[in-house]
Formats: C-alpha cells, sequence, structure tokens
C-alpha cells in the first residue's frame, strides 16, 4: 500500500438511504475534489476554513460539466482528521447511482480505491490511533449489544491501550537496568541482585493476570454465549425457542423430528448477546437428513457455553435423554422439565440421579416461562456474581488475549531462570519477549504482514 497516494471510497452501507458519504484522504485530496467541486462562491476549496461544510454541486467534467448531484463537502485536514491526512466527506443523496457515479468520477480524476480499512490504516500508521483502538472500531460496528458496544468504546478511548504501555514501560526499565550492568560493568552502576529482579518481576505479573481474568467476560461480551437448545424430538425444544424470542422462528408441530437441521438466533439478554440454537431432536433413526441434523445437535451439545435440555416431563426418560444428561453433567446445564402439566413422570429427584445441573425447574414452553432462569444462568457466566465496573478495561480480543499470555509465559520463565541460578543473559532474553508480545497488541513492535491481516478484515471505506 502507498501512503502517499490519495484514496477514495463510499463510507455509508450499500442501498438507498437518506445520505451517501464518500470519503476522500491525502496529499492531492483538495487539488482532486477541486475539479468536481461548484460551489456558490469564488474562494477555492483549498483555502476555505477547516472543519467547515461547503454547499454547492458535483460535475462529471467528461460530460461537459453535468451536475451529478447537489452535496455537502466536509473539510478536515491534517493532521486534525481520523486519517492524520487531508480528508473530504462528499455528502449526496443516498441512492445507490449517485454515490458509485461520483466515487467514478473521483477515480478517474487521480483518486484510488481504497482498501479494506485503509483509512483506519493510515490513522494507525500516522499514529493518530493504536492497533487497540484500530481493533476497537471494528468491534463498535459489529457490536451486538450495549454491553458489548460499552467493551468497544472502552477500548476505543485507550483505556486498554495505557494500561499495557505502563507495564511495559515497567518491564524496559527493569531490562535497562540489567543489560547496563551486564554491557559496561566497570561503570559504577548499582547492580540489581537476582532477588531484587524477582521481586520487581512478580508485580508486573500480577498486573497482567489482573487483566487477563478479564477475558473469558470481555470475550463473552464481544462474541456473544452460545446456548443450545437440546432434547427428545417433540420435548417442546422449538416452542421454547419461540418463547424465548417472542416470535414464531421455529416450526412447531405434533410430530416428532420437525427440526433436522440447527435453526440459529442473536438475542439479547441483560444487555448480554446470546446465540441461541435450536438444534434437531437427538434420536437414533434411519433418515439421512434427520441423522445430519441429530449429529450437528451433540456437536453444538459438546461446544455450547449454556446447555438448555428440554425433558418431556409427561414421558418416561429414553436412552437419548438419559445419555444427554450425562455427558452435560457438571456444565453449565439448564434442564427445563416441560409438559408437567399434562402429568408429571420425570422428576427434579429422578433427573438428580444423572448428574450436577445448574438448574433444574419445571415449566411451560408454550407459555413462555424460562426466560427468567435463562437469564440469570447468562449473567452468572458473564459476571460470576461480581459486580460489574464500568470503568474496567476489559480483554475481549482473542489475538490480545494470546499475546498476553504469551508475555505471562515468557516472565514466567524469567523468574523460572532466576531461580535455577542461571545468567543474567538469559533473564533478560525472556524478559525482552515479553516486551515484544505485549508491544504486538499495541502495535508498537508489530510486523508489517501481520497489519495488513488485520486491516483486511474492514470494510471499504473505514
Amino acid at each position: 500500500m502507498y501512503t502517499e497516494d490519495t484514496i477514495a471510497a463510499i463510507a455509508t452501507p450499500p442501498g438507498i438511504g437518506g445520505v451517501g458519504i464518500i470519503r476522500v484522504s491525502g496529499t492531492r485530496c483538495f487539488e482532486i475534489v477541486s475539479t468536481l467541486f461548484q460551489a456558490k462562491g469564488t474562494v477555492p476549496l483549498e483555502k476555505r476554513p477547516n472543519r467547515t461544510i461547503q454547499y454547492g454541486h458535483i460535475i462529471d467534467p467528461q460530460k461537459g460539466n453535468k451536475i451529478l448531484d447537489e452535496v455537502l463537502v466536509l473539510i478536515m485536514r491534517g493532521p486534525q482528521s481520523f486519517t492524520a491526512e487531508d480528508v473530504i466527506e462528499i455528502q449526496c443523496h443516498g441512492g445507490i447511482v449517485v454515490v458509485r457515479e461520483i466515487l467514478k468520477v473521483l477515480l478517474r480524476q487521480g483518486a484510488r480505491l481504497a482498501e479494506p480499512g485503509e483509512f483506519t490504516k493510515r490513522a494507525f500508521l500516522n499514529g493518530r490511533i493504536d492497533l487497540t483502538q484500530a481493533e476497537a472500531i471494528i468491534d463498535i460496528i459489529e457490536a451486538k449489544s450495549e454491553q458489548s458496544l460499552s467493551v468497544a468504546v472502552k477500548q476505543l478511548d485507550g483505556t486498554l491501550a495505557k494500561l499495557i504501555r505502563t507495564i511495559r514501560e515497567d518491564l524496559i526499565a527493569l531490562i535497562a537496568h540489567l543489560e547496563v550492568a551486564i554491557d559496561y560493568p566497570e561503570e559504577d552502576i548499582e547492580e540489581l541482585t537476582m532477588e531484587e529482579t524477582a521481586d520487581k518481576l512478580r508485580p508486573i505479573l500480577v498486573q497482567i493476570d489482573t487483566l487477563l481474568a478479564t477475558a473469558n467476560r470481555g470475550r463473552l461480551l464481544r462474541d456473544g454465549i452460545v446456548t443450545a437448545i437440546v432434547g427428545r424430538p417433540n420435548a417442546g425444544k422449538s416452542s421454547l425457542m419461540n418463547a424465548l424470542l417472542r416470535e414464531n422462528r421455529a416450526i412447531v408441530t405434533d410430530v416428532p423430528g420437525t427440526t433436522r437441521d440447527s435453526i440459529e438466533e442473536a438475542i439479547t439478554i441483560e444487555g448480554i448477546p446470546v446465540r441461541l440454537i435450536d438444534t434437531a431432536g437427538i434420536r437414533e433413526t434411519e433418515d439421512i437428513v434427520e441423522k445430519i441434523g441429530v449429529d450437528r445437535a451433540k456437536e453444538y451439545l459438546e461446544s455450547a457455553q449454556i446447555v438448555v435440555c428440554v425433558i418431556d416431563a409427561s414421558k418416561p426418560l429414553t436412552p437419548e435423554e438419559e445419555a444427554i444428561l450425562h455427558s452435560t453433567s457438571g456444565k453449565n446445564t439448564i434442564v427445563f422439565l416441560n409438559k408437567a402439566d399434562k402429568g408429571a413422570v420425570v422428576t427434579d429427584s429422578m433427573i438428580a440421579q444423572y448428574g450436577t445441573f445448574t438448574v433444574v425447574a419445571t415449566i411451560s414452553a408454550a407459555n413462555g416461562e424460562g426466560m427468567d432462569i435463562l437469564a440469570e444462568a447468562v449473567k452468572q457466566l458473564v459476571y460470576g456474581g461480581t459486580v460489574q465496573n464500568e470503568s474496567t478495561a476489559l480483554l475481549s480480543n482473542v489475538r490480545h488475549i494470546t499475546l498476553m499470555e504469551q508475555a505471562k509465559s515468557q516472565l514466567q520463565t524469567s523468574l523460572e531462570t532466576i531461580e535455577a541460578g542461571m545468567p543474567v543473559d538469559f533473564v533478560v532474553t525472556d524478559m525482552r519477549e515479553a516486551w515484544e508480545r505485549l508491544g504486538d497488541i499495541t502495535g508498537d513492535s508489530l510486523r508489517e504482514s501481520m497489519v495488513d491481516e488485520l486491516f483486511s478484515r474492514f470494510c471499504l471505506g473505514k
């Protein structure tokens, strides 16, 4: 990518809307837009005040200055812009054709079509934001709930980066002291003993552990909780799904095996995103299509973070239900005894014989019961009974979590090296590796190939 190029892209989603925005950034920004923009006044665009909006028309010079649309042009000069370069945003009417035509003319006049995420990438490369803030932007766009949005916004304001940089500063100060003592033994520099080095490393490890302790909560808030509804055919799974969604999403009939494939829907419970999956009824079957659905149901049963096991309490337990109960014992499993109003054959005490479960409750899925119980399980999984602290930075990104764990591992190795009485050079090597991994999180020591890969996840115009 050539950062000296002037780039352009449509910044609004495809489709018809009230307003369409085309964003232009780079050194030739004013030059290119000026060839297309006709304003009412005579002052050239590049001489107009910063952070102002100009009214006029976009024309096509190749078609006799034909007017393409009536527009507003927003001027943002660098470095006080998102990319830290000169930026102009053209706000036109939100039709599909007009937005594309304006972009086409901009490209013809010398702009280059921006790559996915290139505007944000330029903001990063120009020092406007760090990598955690860049990744927070895509998390804001993809936020599934108010809570996941809150986590992303907290990352965007630099809270996480500040914490990581503080840890890096403490670490590099310790590394520098040790390296100076190694490289200049003749100088009158106070040497740190290995015991003193270990004493300074332990608080750094505590800071890393504190951040890693937030990882599970942050990941769940960012990605959502996979909740699988499992059970035998006709137990009431689809009725429960519809009740939780408050709409008839899944087909409900008295015919066993109606749901042959998994149905997934996203809902928000207590501000937490939940991926709700209605699975095929688990039973032995010769039907090839139904068998595929049953196999998928078993996979979800193993991978889900919460399992909702629906039992038809009006009928004796089947071998399949017994197998489900055995396999989900000790996990985050809610057992709903459904249809008990028809005469309970299965009771709480009978379920207890098959293992330990988070909740065993009698409900009527047809009447919409069970949401309160599921909501409590969701909150317990995310917050674990602790009070939510809005000011705390959370690790929610898998890349960040992995790198933080690697940094912790390197520092633990440093302590082990000290305890083993190894030379100080080995200790410093592991400490520097930890410092590098922390720098990979913020982008302070990130490789260019990794930067390209990260920004390729962004949409065009962002």
